[in-house]
């Protein structure tokens, strides 16, 4: 979520380094983590749970709500590669980023790098209007009115799809970059220096 690890102000302070692995070193802190795969788990819950489970249905929809405001308030008083340090500017830089991503230069970044960012940004901002529309449709004022149904319908169709895409641009970074970044929201620990990045 912050700048290459070029930067000089990406080295100001001291990232806790495994004791058995030098080149690793420590990026995504464990609620984090939880926070990622608490998410991927309750919005697929959501997502299989419509119609035949409402009560299930309900309670992910209810708990995605939980982990946005978790994530939001992380994402100001969180530790340094959780908090939103210059959001605005790795946004302005995604579509560059995506550029050079096309010639295969990914740069180096320790936390996310702009097309991440851009993708947070966006599955936040789906998953609110998602899950604020699904709250919505239960109360007796909304209920059973067609624009709420349909919003809720078809943004959270998006939600899926921006997962999709998600998921498959990790993998293309995990080819580009030589690096399990899958691994390393499992773990917290990514590699301190890059191996160079494969061209296509």
């Amino acid at each position: 979520m912050q700048q290459p690890v070029s930067a000089s102000h990406d080295a100001a302070k001291p990232t806790p380094v495994h004791s058995d692995a030098p080149d690793m070193v420590k990026v995504w802190d464990w609620p984090l983590r939880a926070f990622h795969w608490s998410l991927a788990f309750f919005v697929a819950l959501a997502w299989f749970t419509p119609g035949t489970h409402d009560s299930l249905h309900r309670f992910a929809g209810y708990a995605v709500i939980v982990l946005i405001a978790f994530r939001i308030g992380w994402g100001v008083f969180g530790t340094r590669y959780s908090r939103f340090r210059a959001f605005g500017r790795r946004l302005g830089a995604a579509p560059a980023y995506l550029l050079k991503l096309h010639r295969g230069r990914t740069g180096r970044y320790r936390g996310l790098n702009p097309a991440g960012t851009a993708m947070l940004a966006a599955m936040l901002l789906l998953l609110s209007v998602s899950t604020v529309t699904g709250w919505m449709s239960t109360t007796v004022r909304f209920f059973g009115v067609p624009w709420v149904e349909d919003t809720h319908g078809y943004v959270s169709h998006a939600v899926i799809a921006l997962a999709a895409v998600h998921v498959l641009g990790v993998v293309l970074m995990c080819v580009l970059q030589k690096e399990n970044l899958i691994r390393a929201m499992v773990t917290g620990w990514k590699r301190r220096v890059a191996v160079p990045a494969r061209r296509v």
